[in-house]
């Protein structure tokens, strides 16, 4: 008898493991995902000299550009920001192989990523991109991981993947650049105009951002990741700078909440840049962590200042 219910029970599995691990595939949704990642990693690894990695969420490409920063520093800029959604410790472990005693890493990390649960970490759009496409990594998380990237798929994963696959070999044109912008050689996000983003105006003037607390930051799964990657760094020579994401002026990130976020990196001895981060509603793109192009670019050289300030003590020292 339990031979009879395991053998079926196992084999469901192995064919469920096979589908979703070597069949299906989501190539629009988690493929651009999957793609930005590879890109900002394969100009991270064509770059010897030290260089300037950016992660964070979506924030990141929207809201700073490696491309004004690059020539203000004089060094080598990746932006390596994807979403919120994509899971630190997948990030972390897929750039420390490429970087290098004096290269920078600057996180101006959203709240949530802070806060963000280890469970829903490993559910993540990084959980179905890792068992189909990069199981090397995955193999050095966690076991947490392992399951969670294992049990990501359902009926709709399936469904969607088929419909995905269906489009993209009949030739669909994604609307997605047209109506949001794209993206350029040092992963920046570009082309998301004051104008294209006219269409949000309405809708950004009555959101209402939340904020976390500074206890939730404080024992915050995500926090617990970007300490130990901290810890990671310094023994590497890799310094690190944390940072603010842009908020809207008239509901910024509460003060204690922004002195619990700089604690997490001022304990683990890295640097921290506080630039206000406040912009009025109409110098944003479609969401309170989106910058239009044009704010995003006078934010970048507002930071590339703040970063040669903060980073000159430890330039003059390796001279």
């Amino acid at each position: 008898m339990a031979r009879r219910i395991l053998l079926p029970c196992l084999m469901s599995l192995a064919i469920y493991g096979l589908v979703f691990g070597l069949v299906l595939d989501r190539p629009l949704s988690l493929g651009m995902f999957r793609q930005q990642i590879d890109a900002r990693l394969a100009r991270g690894a064509g770059i010897e000299a030290p260089k300037l990695i950016i992660i964070a969420g979506s924030n990141g490409p929207y809201s700073h550009r490696c491309e004004t920063m690059e020539p203000l520093l004089g060094i080598a800029c990746v932006n390596a920001g994807v979403a919120v959604g994509i899971g630190l410790d997948y990030l972390f472990a897929r750039w420390k192989p490429l970087l290098r005693p004096g290269d920078i890493v600057y996180l101006p990390l959203e709240e949530a990523q802070y806060t963000r649960t280890y469970a829903a970490t490993s559910l993540g759009p990084d959980a179905a991109i890792m068992f189909r496409h990069d199981r090397t990594t995955l193999a050095g998380l966690s076991p947490e991981r392992w399951l969670g990237a294992a049990f990501s798929f359902g009926p709709r994963a399936a469904l969607m993947s088929l419909i995905e696959t269906a489009l993209v070999r009949s030739g669909f044109a994604d609307p997605r650049e047209a109506a949001l912008g794209s993206t350029n050689a040092w992963g920046d996000h570009v082309g998301h105009t004051a104008a294209l983003g006219q269409v949000n105006a309405a809708r950004l003037a009555t959101m209402m951002p939340y904020h976390d607390t500074a206890a939730l930051i404080a024992s915050g799964d995500g926090t617990a990741m970007v300490r130990d990657f901290i810890v990671w760094a310094a023994r590497d020579g890799v310094r690190v700078v944390g940072g603010l994401p842009a908020g809207f002026a008239d509901s910024p990130i509460p003060d204690l909440t922004r002195a619990a976020i700089r604690t997490v990196f001022i304990q683990e001895g890295a640097r921290f840049i506080d630039l206000g981060d406040r912009y009025p509603r109409s110098a944003f793109f479609d969401t309170p962590d989106h910058l239009n192009e044009a704010a995003q670019i006078a934010h970048s050289r507002v930071l590339a200042a703040a970063l040669a300030v903060t980073l000159a003590p430890a330039r003059a020292a390796s001279r």
